[in-house]
């Protein structure tokens, strides 16, 4: 399955105005980084992949329509998925692009994205 294009274009009217961003193909999705590092991505299953603090991984976990993500068998601890459901309206949209931009922007840049300034 495709990522949602619908999706991907909502997140980037979100995103348009934020600095360091870049779209790379990512997980069968489309992600969006800020300075190299993951905020958040159109999933390829569908919804919203959300990179978070690790250790802000259970508080998310008790939300509605939110499950961690898995790559094969591993669970990843601070990435997260939020079914389409989470993500209708563009408050909710909005709540969980702002956190994942939050966080990659806690983290140093990445080599890549430091050159491309």
């Amino acid at each position: 399955m495709a990522y949602d294009e619908e999706l991907a274009g909502r997140i980037r009217e979100l995103l348009m105005d934020e600095p360091g961003l870049s779209e790379v193909p990512m997980f069968g999705g489309l992600a969006f980084l800020i300075n190299g590092n993951m905020s958040v991505a159109a999933s390829s299953q569908g919804g919203l992949l959300v990179r978070i603090a690790p250790d802000a991984t259970e508080e998310a976990l008790s939300r509605e329509h939110v499950s961690l993500m898995e790559m094969g068998k591993r669970r990843m601890r601070g990435w997260i998925r939020v079914a389409p459901e989470g993500v209708r309206g563009k408050r909710e949209l909005g709540a969980w692009v702002r956190r994942g931009v939050a966080f990659a922007r806690s983290l140093p840049a990445k080599e890549a994205a430091r050159r491309r300034k």
